[in-house]
């Protein structure tokens, strides 16, 4: 994912802690130290995690998600399903904007068509890699192929309004994590009328952006501070304890972490150096954030494309070692392309866990399949490239620990490209012009397609041009199931066809490591959920 998401995270924490750390501010403020910066408020543009979490504060989608984790209404007071499964019907309860008008069924019509007639990144999410809204597919080929959408390209999108309380979608086919994904930024509404006022400067401040969410932005100062206060005009005010949430942006972990400790923040993210320092102590914690991190293999590379050598550098990472020792943040090794905790199936298993295992390490088998790509090749050494965002902690750790792990193999030379996240996936990776590259990916939905899509031969995510029929036919399967409990063991059969193919190569499951206020309990962090403060209660 583009996501999404290194915020889109992976526990529920409804925190009972003690210790240190009170918040020189009001009470009923809760201040959010973070690493990143608001890219901004649109959602038919922003693709990153920080954003994602700015846009929630203030805004709500159809869906959203309880203490738990789990898809509840917001926006919505209802959903019926057809009996063929192909067409949803939400009935919008009674809310408001922040300028006082009312939240309509056009509202999400208009935003919807939007991110196509803006060519948004995340226009995806609308065909059947993900909802399979019906037209969605069109329409994201068009921007493939950099054809002009029109006005008359954008109605064929299937979803309606029928009146101002009722939009109708209509997919091509049966989704079981619908709700889930209507809780999704891309999904949310947009006030046509307002947000036509405002043109190119729509969600750059705060007074380009309307809320019909829990909190309304007051103040936006890229790269320092964003501040929120209470919407009293929230559908669901009551229950917002909340007078006031802080996001403090850009702060290095260390500052953050001074900050914590005077009380100036409530929530801190530390990283390994720090770990140390703070592990034992009642208000430090880990959690698993939900992306995994793993390394895009560009088969266009004559090297890259022999399997032995894929398999080589595979075997040659050593990922508990680094997860324990460098780290050590709550991270954990990855096992395959799935990461655990995503989904369950009908019996409550996880699917990682129902899985085999895909990874291991051992330095011996990786320079025996070393050297026998090598002889495939007829080359007695070759070299391949490194390419990472250092502004992606902790993409340069990674990218380090990788370059000494791969230089043990005997024959093998890496070149270090170092470069910005924007230009790795965007410049780099979009245009094939890397070797191996460091990347991470956090899930959409709350289903294993969200991973496994990526690798399809047609799929605008799959970077590195991998391309298997028999996983294709595979993947064509998955969607045609209905049966839960076949469409399982088809997409374990998926997953095995390209971990056996190592068409990537999965290095860790991130985790985090924070410092949080015990008197500010109930923070919803958890993979596929965006991170949710309406919850969080203030203790005396």
């Amino acid at each position: 994912m583009k996501k999404v998401i290194s915020i889109i995270l992976s526990m529920i924490m409804v925190f009972t802690l003690t210790g240190c750390g009170k918040s020189s501010s009001n009470e009923k403020t809760f201040t959010y130290a973070s690493e990143l910066d608001i890219k901004n408020l649109d959602s038919s543009d922003a693709d990153d995690g920080m954003s994602f979490m700015a846009m929630h504060a203030c805004i709500d989608g159809l869906m959203s998600a309880d203490k738990n984790g789990k898809a509840i209404y917001a926006i919505a007071r209802k959903h019926t399903v057809s009996a063929d499964g192909l067409t949803h019907t939400f009935k919008l309860r009674d809310a408001k904007w922040s300028n006082g008008d009312e939240v309509t069924a056009n509202d999400f019509v208009y935003a919807w068509r939007r991110i196509f007639k803006n060519n948004g990144n995340y226009a995806y999410m609308f065909s059947s890699d993900a909802a399979s809204i019906t037209g969605a597919d069109e329409l994201v080929k068009k921007q493939e192929d950099k054809e002009k959408i029109t006005d008359k390209d954008l109605k064929t999108l299937g979803v309606k309004a029928i009146d101002k309380k009722t939009l109708e979608v209509k997919t091509t086919r049966y989704i079981s994590y619908f709700d889930e994904l209507m809780a999704f930024p891309c999904y949310y509404p947009i006030n046509e009328k307002f947000c036509k006022e405002q043109g190119s400067q729509y969600g750059k401040s705060p007074k380009n952006i309307l809320s019909n969410g829990a909190f309304v932005m007051k103040t936006w100062n890229p790269g320092s501070k964003a501040v929120y206060e209470k919407n009293k005009d929230y559908w669901n005010a009551k229950n917002i304890k909340l007078d006031k949430l802080v996001f403090n942006l850009v702060v290095e972990p260390k500052v953050a972490a001074t900050n914590y400790d005077s009380g100036k923040v409530d929530y801190a993210t530390i990283n390994s150096e720090l770990v140390d320092k703070y592990k034992g102590k009642k208000d430090y914690r880990t959690f698993k954030e939900g992306y995994l991190f793993y390394l895009s293999i560009n088969f266009k590379n004559q090297y890259l494309a022999n399997s032995n050598i894929r398999k080589a550098l595979s075997y040659a990472i050593n990922r508990e070692d680094f997860c324990d020792n460098v780290l050590k943040d709550g991270s954990f090794a990855a096992k395959g392309f799935i990461p655990s905790g995503l989904t369950t199936d009908d019996k409550g298993n996880d699917f990682r866990a129902s899985s085999p295992t895909y990874t291991g390490y051992d330095m011996t088998k990786a320079q025996q399949y070393f050297d026998a790509g090598l002889k495939e090749l007829g080359v007695n050494n070759i070299t391949l490239s490194l390419t990472y965002g250092t502004d992606e902690s902790p993409m340069d750790q990674m990218a380090t620990y990788l370059q000494n792990a791969f230089t043990k193999l005997n024959g093998l030379k890496i070149d270090m490209v170092a470069t910005t996240k924007q230009d790795r996936i965007y410049n780099k990776q979009k245009n094939g012009d890397y070797d191996i590259a460091l990347t991470r990916w956090g899930p959409d939905y709350s289903d294993p397609t969200t991973y496994l899509n990526l690798l399809l031969e047609n799929n605008s995510n799959n970077y590195g041009k991998y391309s298997s029929t028999e996983y294709n036919n595979k993947m064509d399967e998955v969607k045609t199931l209905t049966d839960n409990t076949q469409r399982w063991k088809a997409m374990q059969d998926a997953e095995k066809i390209c971990m056996d193919d190592y068409a990537v190569i999965p290095v860790f499951e991130k985790g985090t490591a924070t410092l949080l206020n015990p008197k500010k309990q109930g923070i919803i962090q958890r993979p596929v959920v965006v991170t949710t403060f309406n919850y969080i209660q203030v203790k005396k």
